[in-house]
């Protein structure tokens, strides 16, 4: 079994923390699905947050969303001049037999305009 990074962001309408509880739990879950995964396979999961949202830690709404026994670390994400704002990414580290190509990376809401390159399935 290999170990295979998956990211992932979405975007929210305001720093409100129920958008950042709802829609980090969407992420992950997406994650999760589209990937074929359980939480056991899941070895880390950082997230991020642009520096305009700071209601809740995304790691606690990760946490509320099933990975309760999952190494989590919130960070806040570098200040790029003109950089898409309310994002929050992902990196969840995993244990899968998916080949690297196959790993399917997940960008929800308007995050999805920052992987144009990927097919969203």
């Amino acid at each position: 079994m290999a170990v295979r990074a998956i990211r992932g962001a979405t975007q929210i309408d305001a720093d409100d923390r129920d958008q950042v509880l709802g829609a980090t739990a969407e992420l992950v879950r997406e994650v999760l699905t589209r990937n074929g995964l359980t939480s056991d396979e899941v070895i880390s999961v950082i997230l991020t947050a642009t520096p305009d949202v700071v209601s809740e830690f995304p790691a606690y709404a990760a946490r509320r969303a099933g990975l309760d026994d999952v190494p989590l670390l919130s960070a806040t994400e570098i200040a790029v001049p003109g950089a898409m704002p309310r994002v929050i990414r992902l990196m969840a580290h995993v244990e899968t037999d998916l080949p690297r190509s196959a790993v399917k990376h997940v960008y929800l809401r308007g995050a999805a305009a920052l992987r144009t390159d990927l097919k969203q399935r």
